[in-house]
């Protein structure tokens, strides 16, 4: 595969409706499948940390352990430092990297966790494969995708229906793949990991808070951010159809018995003591 194909294009940006939803994720919200098997001591690695909530909460649980975060946007990782610095902690660190080519020696790290990052990836089984070898030995590889076709929402919407093409067709121009979560056990499989449990879990937004929430953020992720421009830029929409999309998500939102669910996929990997093949 091609370095352009390995290092995709980042689909959504920081922009400030990007930054609500991540900031607002939490190891309870988006990494509870790996939460049971942390341990006081344990060295963590954080791929694709944005604005460190997750690694901050991470590091929380580890507290004779340490936590690095990396991202390949050296911008957003000043944000993570102010979020660890916010609540005090000493036993994380923060750096750039690219996943695809980690610049930590074999067996560093305890456990090395992403939360959706192998969406956005070129190519995910080597980056699967990296990860592994920066695990020790009886480590773990835990990751969690979304999966953007098994999303679902009520009431129907034409123009909603047309966001989810659009955007699932923006993601693959981009280099990345947006049906993630249903492929991580394959990718895991083809990377030469071999002890794997493979679990799913949902967010659901369905309050007027949440619906508020949601359908704003995305209506203005559609019309202001890095997606809305390689939409445009790649042909995939005008502005007036942005327009009418972000138009749908608010109408979607002050509707009383909205209902909205992303699917995600989890894989739990041990890295065997012994060789896996690759």
């Amino acid at each position: 595969m091609s370095k352009a194909r390995e290092t995709a294009v980042y689909t959504h940006g920081h922009h400030e409706s990007v930054l609500r939803s991540h900031t607002w994720r939490t190891a309870a919200n988006s990494a509870a499948y790996l939460l049971g098997s942390l341990k006081p001591h344990m060295k963590v690695l954080d791929i694709g940390c944005g604005p460190g909530t997750i690694t901050a909460d991470l590091a929380a649980l580890v507290p004779d352990g340490h936590v690095t975060g990396v991202d390949h946007a050296p911008g957003i990782l000043d944000r993570a430092r102010a979020t660890a610095a916010e609540r005090g902690l000493e036993n994380v660190d923060f750096a750039v990297a690219d996943v695809h080519a980690l610049d930590y020696a074999d067996d560093t790290f305890c456990v090395v966790h992403a939360h959706q990052v192998l969406q956005h990836v070129g190519d995910p089984v080597r980056a699967l494969r990296e990860m592994r070898r920066v695990t020790r030995p009886g480590g773990l590889i835990a990751v969690r995708d979304s999966d953007y076709a098994a999303m679902t929402w009520f009431p129907g919407s034409a123009g909603m229906d047309h966001w989810l093409d659009l955007y699932r067709r923006v993601a693959r121009a981009n280099g990345g793949e947006p049906d993630a979560g249903r492929r991580l056990k394959s990718w895991a499989l083809r990377a030469g990991l071999t002890d794997i449990t493979a679990t799913s879990a949902t967010w659901t937004y369905a309050t007027a808070e949440e619906r508020s929430w949601w359908s704003g953020l995305w209506a203005d992720r559609t019309v202001a951010s890095a997606y809305a421009e390689r939409a445009i830029r790649g042909g995939h929409a005008t502005t007036e159809q942005l327009d009418a999309i972000a138009a749908a998500w608010r109408e979607w939102g002050r509707q009383e018995d909205g209902w909205f669910a992303v699917l995600h996929g989890e894989i739990l990997c041990r890295k065997n003591s012994v060789h896996e093949s690759a």
